[in-house]
């Protein structure tokens, strides 16, 4: 997962060199049991299930069920879970399942025995099998949970409104016009898909925030939801933070479900398919915009990395799952990364993904940030899609405390938070409808290019009636 913050990329030779330190310093152990092995294993059909399509709320919720409906969206073959029959066989053959995809049809299974893939590919019904994960030598020692403060407080003396630290960052997407007519999220839910929420059960400043649900997809993670990773609680601060006066999100009425789908022990495909679990997870409790800061390129075996030409929204798995979702009835909004200044450079997987918002970083005075990553796909498509502030963004820490951070990471969730605002407003649209009406208020409008995309969005300027 290539989430790290930008502000690597921008301080002094002599601090990067000790923070690299730090890294290094970090306490390991021997990975606990044998050496263990996970394996996709792609069906060929969903024969034996026990669903229906003509009985959906057995694996849809209502909420789900409904937002289809509104949309004219059909209940179709991928919607129906994997087949269970499939899933005994498999594990009769020395393999647990630990996660699945009804969309695309795989389950990734478990072993710690070697010749189990070739038992695998024997199986009429199998039709590939590709190994996603190796268990690392040693994992990093799990650190206490850090303290955090009673009270969340604006220390900066300067003048704001009633939004507080946010003010800026708000105002820059039009967002305080919405707010101002009602249209603070609600009724909608927002699904953020991380790498973990640190504190964000409990630091006072998200009292106020409807989080409604969480759940894990990593496989290994022994129930660290809420004490392995800080990126996801400063992701979600940004939308639900209602903290009048202090510290107002993008979207302080929305629902929000915390999907935790990468695993920062290792950097394996396995993540994908975490991911894909999620969104799909997202979509059965019937979410209606996702916020994804996590993108992918590059492997531990770089053997599994990607390459500039299978940027085409359907290659990698997480892609494709991706473009599905605006199918289901849902806008998915992702990060398009923080390589503009490395040698990739290019925006990352799922960003290639078709039917999305993928977001840029820019600063204040609306200028793209370097280190933000560039389009376009390998077939042609204009990325990033929009802009919005994150370099820097004010963001809510796991300590509980008001600070800026770097990153595309931060800009894609006030994009995804005023998406919700608009569908608040405009609740007949699609999905598709309304990130096309994202995309064309935006600022670069007239000349859409790979650096600055669509441009800045004025969300407060969007006319349904268009």
């Amino acid at each position: 997962m290539k989430f790290l913050k930008a502000i690597f990329l921008l301080v002094l030779p002599m601090m990067m060199l000790m923070s690299a330190g730090t890294e290094s310093s970090a306490a390991k152990k021997k990975y606990p049991g044998k050496k263990t092995y996970m394996f996709r294993v792609q069906l060929r059909d969903k024969s034996g299930t026990s669903y229906s399509l003509a009985r959906p709320s057995a694996y849809l919720s209502q909420k789900a069920i409904e937002r289809r409906a509104r949309q004219h969206i059909a209940i179709d073959s991928t919607d129906l879970p994997v087949s269970t029959q499939y899933e005994k066989m498999l594990e009769k053959h020395g393999t647990s399942v630990v996660s699945k995809s009804k969309w695309n049809n795989t389950v990734v299974v478990m072993t710690t025995d070697t010749l189990a893939v070739n038992r695998l590919k024997l199986l009429p019904f199998v039709v590939g099998v590709r190994k996603v994960w190796t268990s690392p030598d040693s994992i990093t020692l799990e650190k206490p949970r850090p303290k955090y403060h009673k009270e969340l407080v604006l220390h900066d003396t300067v003048d704001v409104d009633s939004h507080g630290a946010t003010q800026e960052q708000l105002a820059m997407l039009g967002g305080q016009t919405l707010h101002s007519q009602g249209y603070r999220g609600k009724g909608i839910t927002i699904a953020v898909l991380d790498a973990g929420f640190t504190n964000a059960d409990l630091i006072p400043a998200f009292t106020n925030a409807n989080i409604v649900g969480f759940q894990d997809f990593v496989a290994t993670s022994n129930g660290k939801m809420f004490n392995s990773s800080t990126h996801g609680t400063q992701v979600l601060s940004t939308m639900a933070v209602n903290v009048p006066d202090v510290y107002v999100g993008t979207a302080p009425e929305a629902s929000y479900w915390l999907l935790r789908c990468e695993d920062q022990q290792s950097e394996q495909p396995v993540e994908e398919d975490y991911w894909a679990a999620a969104a799909e997870y997202a979509d059965s409790v019937g979410v209606d915009v996702i916020n994804s800061s996590l993108g992918f390129y590059e492997y531990d075996n770089p053997a599994d990395s990607y390459r500039y030409w299978q940027q085409d929204g359907k290659t990698a798995l997480i892609s494709r799952t991706a473009s599905m979702l605006a199918g289901k009835g849902i806008v998915h909004v992702n990060s398009c990364g923080n390589e503009g200044m490395a040698a990739w450079k290019k925006i990352s997987f799922p960003s290639d993904a078709t039917d999305i918002l993928s977001v840029g970083a820019v600063t204040p005075m609306r200028k793209n940030a370097s280190f933000c990553s560039l389009g376009p796909t390998a077939d042609g498509r204009v990325k990033p899609d929009v802009m919005a502030q994150g370099s820097p963004t004010m963001v809510v820490t796991e300590r509980g405390t008001i600070s800026s951070d770097m990153g595309t990471s931060f800009a894609s969730p006030l994009i995804a938070g005023m998406t919700a605002c608009l569908w608040q407003k405009y609740p007949q649209k699609t999905a598709l409808q309304l990130m096309d009406m994202i995309r064309r208020s935006g600022s670069n409008v007239a000349h859409p290019d790979n650096v600055y995309g669509y441009g800045i969005p004025d969300f407060g300027s969007i006319c349904g009636d268009e």
